[in-house]
């Protein structure tokens, strides 16, 4: 098996995300995600080799947020909710590829496309999740948010989001994100080297109104969108240079950090 996704089995799951319920928050209310801090901790402390021992919370911490439906939170906490349930699952998933030896999550079967909590009734994958509740909210800064897993995938951080902070933190995660690999200026080449992720999901960063959005979008139109979180002297120099665009290789060996 390549370590490298099916495109094939990835657009029919993508698809079939299509069908679930579009997320309707429209009350005012937060919950708690203190549930989620131990794996963190756990994380930072002990890498992907504390995971497997960490399953019992995140199931925990799941069957605690399918008490809840997230129509009845704010926007915000209706986001946070479906961000750290994701986060969650890709985590149980990296948890289940270190117990059995698999060298990426890529290897543990439907890891993406199988089941992972039941919620307003709804059975979701974690590609359900992502393209069925996520990528409806509009906006990009999800995509600096998500973790799979796999070394080149954001950093984790080390507090979940909240409804009252996500602004700030969603911000602050794009920031981090590009700043550690997710973007990278090469002066001497003229050269911008983004993350695949922005060559999955461009269009996502271009046309936010549009998501979830499947057409790809042009790499300069690309590089225009993330630089309002770059550094004030990197944004300077990709908006006067113009520099040419590449898209790094993606690393999809089981690994996830937290900062």
């Amino acid at each position: 098996m390549a370590d490298s996704p099916n495109s094939i089995a990835v657009a029919i799951s993508v698809l079939r995300a299509q069908r679930v319920r579009k997320p309707a928050p429209g009350g005012s209310a937060d919950i708690d995600h203190s549930g989620l801090l131990p794996v963190l901790d756990t994380l930072r402390e002990s890498g992907v080799g504390g995971l497997p021992g960490e399953k019992p919370r995140l199931a925990a911490y799941r069957e605690y947020l399918e008490t809840v439906d997230p129509d009845e939170l704010s926007r915000d906490a209706a986001l946070a909710y479906w961000l750290n349930l994701y986060n969650a699952g890709a985590l149980w998933l990296a948890a289940e590829a270190q117990h059995e030896g698999k060298a990426t999550v890529l290897r543990v079967r439907g890891g993406f496309q199988r089941p992972w909590a039941m919620t307003g009734g709804e059975e979701l994958s974690l590609h359900a999740i992502e393209h069925g509740k996520l990528r409806r909210f509009k906006d990009p800064r999800i995509h600096a948010a998500l973790v799979c897993g796999s070394a080149s995938c954001p950093t984790l951080r080390l507090q979940p989001y909240t409804g009252t902070d996500l602004d700030a933190q969603l911000d602050e995660q794009m920031r981090s994100f590009l700043a550690n690999g997710g973007a990278a200026v090469d002066r001497e080449a003229q050269t911008l080297r983004l993350s695949r992720v922005f060559l999955w999901y461009g269009r996502d960063m271009t046309r936010p109104q549009r998501m979830p959005t499947f057409l790809p979008a042009r790499k300069r139109t690309v590089a225009r969108a993330i630089s309002a979180w770059l550094s004030d002297e990197d944004r300077s120099w990709v908006c006067s240079t113009k520099p040419r665009v590449e898209y790094t290789t993606y690393d999809w060996g089981l690994a996830c950090s937290i900062a």
